[in-house]
């Protein structure tokens, strides 16, 4: 069971007390990489959450009242690498609260997991998470040109969107919070 603390948030693994929050973001994804993870029914929440606990996903709530606002997923990719995802009800954005979460987040993936290399893939028109991974001082590796569909053009075509790849190394990590 993980379960991190900042200032204002907890994270922690998701419950089914957080199937109204979950559904309000999963139901209308923002950006097109949430699109293959779209559900229409409370039903398909529940299913959603019975298969995050075995997929790693994390819920992001306040602190002080335990409310769910968004996720943080991801999974290993090699012994030591990681590969993460956020994703926050919009009326939490802009308020810091994903740097925050994510902060912790690497913190504990880091230190507590060993992990030696945090990546992230952001779509080109994904400015919010291209803002997020360069304030969490991610570096972006390279872009890949027309690399993944997650939805179709109007005329029933695969839409391929352009995806960046950022990352950060342990020890740049602690380099940036070592000297602040």
């Amino acid at each position: 069971m993980t379960m991190i603390e900042t200032e204002r948030l907890i994270i922690r693994d998701v419950e089914e007390k957080d199937a109204e929050g979950l559904f309000r973001l999963l139901a209308n994804p923002r950006v097109n990489c949430f699109m293959d993870g779209k559900v229409n029914t409370i039903d398909e929440v529940y299913k959603h959450i019975q298969s995050s606990w075995e997929e790693n996903e994390l819920a992001v709530c306040l602190s002080d009242c335990d409310r769910f606002i968004g996720t943080l997923f991801g999974h290993k990719e090699e012994p030591d690498t990681y590969s993460i995802c956020w994703n926050f009800l919009e009326e939490y954005s802009g308020k810091g609260y994903a740097y925050e979460a994510a902060s912790a987040y690497f913190d504990y993936l880091f230190y507590e997991m060993s992990i030696r290399r945090i990546y992230a893939y952001v779509e080109d028109d994904n400015l919010p998470s291209q803002k997020l991974c360069k304030r969490l001082g991610m570096r972006q590796e390279g872009c890949f040109m027309e690399f993944i569909s997650f939805v179709n053009n109007p005329d029933g075509t695969p839409k391929y969107e352009n995806t960046m790849q950022f990352a950060i190394l342990k020890k740049e990590w602690h380099e940036k919070h070592v000297r602040g």
